[in-house]
Parts: C-alpha cells; sequence; structure tokens
C-alpha cells in the first residue's frame, strides 16, 4: 500500500549526501541561484497510481535544491515493449522542475523515490509502481550508462512527448528537435489524455 507523503512526515527518500553538498544544496533551497531546468517523467502501471504520480511529485518538490515549476496532465499509455494486455495501463505525466542539483545527484533523488513507493527491477519494461527517469537535464549531452542524457529513447515515446508538450510547447529535445515535430511523427495511438484526472502543482 502507498503512504502518501504529509507536512511533518519523515521522509524516507532522503539518503546522506556528503557534508559539502549538503552545504551547498542548503544555500541553494533558499535562492536556487543559477538553477538548472530539468525534466522528469513519472510512470506508474500498479497500485493506486494516481495517488502515486502525486506522492512522487511532492517528494521531488521535497528535495533541498530543488522546485517544480510545472506537472503536465496525465495520460493513460499502453505499456511499452510487451504484448498488448499483458500489463494494466500505465497513467503517465511529466514534471518540469528548476534544481541545482547536479545530474548524478538529482538521478540518486529519482531512484530514493522510486525505492521509497517498492520500485521492483525484476525484469526490464516490467510492471512498476513508479518510474522516475531524467528525460533532460539543461542541455546536457552525455552518454554516462549509469544517467545518458538526453534519455535515450525519449524522441520515441509518445507517452513522454504528448505530456512535455502540453506544459511546455516550445520545448526541444538537446539533439533531436522540437518536441512538437519529434511528437508529431509518432502515433498516438495508446496515448490517451486522462482530462477527469489531475496532479497538484506543491505549494
Amino acid at each position: 500500500m502507498t503512504v502518501p507523503f504529509t507536512a511533518g512526515q519523515s521522509d524516507p527518500t532522503v539518503q546522506p549526501v556528503p557534508t559539502s553538498v549538503v552545504e551547498q544544496v542548503d544555500a541553494a533551497d533558499h535562492t536556487l541561484s543559477n538553477p538548472h531546468r530539468a525534466v522528469i517523467s513519472l510512470g506508474s502501471n500498479l497500485g493506486n497510481r494516481l495517488e502515486t504520480l502525486q506522492g512522487a511529485v511532492d517528494a521531488l518538490e521535497d528535495t533541498p535544491g530543488l522546485r517544480v515549476k510545472a506537472v503536465s496532465p496525465v495520460y493513460e499509455t499502453e505499456p511499452w515493449g510487451v504484448g498488448p494486455g499483458s500489463q494494466p495501463a500505465y497513467f503517465n505525466a511529466v514534471v518540469l522542475v528548476k534544481t541545482t542539483l547536479p545530474p548524478a545527484s538529482l538521478l540518486e533523488r529519482a531512484q530514493a523515490v522510486e525505492e521509497a513507493f517498492h520500485r521492483v527491477r525484476d525484469e526490464r519494461w516490467g510492471p512498476r509502481t513508479i518510474d522516475v527517469d531524467i528525460v533532460a537535464y539543461a542541455d546536457v549531452v552525455s552518454d554516462d550508462p549509469a544517467l545518458t542524457l538526453p534519455h535515450p529513447r525519449a524522441h520515441e515515446r509518445a507517452f513522454v512527448l504528448a505530456p512535455w508538450h502540453d506544459v511546455d510547447p516550445e520545448a526541444s529535445l538537446t539533439g533531436r528537435g522540437s518536441v512538437a515535430e519529434l511528437l508529431d511523427a509518432l502515433t498516438r495511438e495508446g496515448v490517451e489524455p486522462r482530462a477527469d484526472l489531475e496532479l497538484r502543482l506543491p505549494e
């Protein structure tokens, strides 16, 4: 069962980081001087999908040195890379953030959020309570296998591009071009907007 994050609760996703980083992030938490823009994709197809996505958004906002600036509409999508009907449908959304965390620290935080919601990595493209993927970080291009930037398959995924386009119509994916044009080149079959559902932007 997913336990939502509430004010005053201890955040189970916080992990120890070096003191120098803590000091830097704590200072940035008040000013966010020279922040970088990052795009984060969320997906869930197990349990209470909407509640889990909201919990992930709230956990990201609770991260020192990170502010959630926009949350996309929710989409319901067929699972990627598996046979039709073999898994429950996903709820997907995209979150735009500004952060002073370097990419590696942002990845650690994303993975900590997944762990807090009991993400299991038994199989590739298997069902999961939550996916928290860094799609893009500023204009950084990296082929580091631990964190490839931009996300190497984002340009092929309507369930990433459609909500991203909704929340930032002028966005571009570094090295690939306009998100709008990339989306136009893909089919939206199996990627349906859920106007009846909404994620809250943290206050």
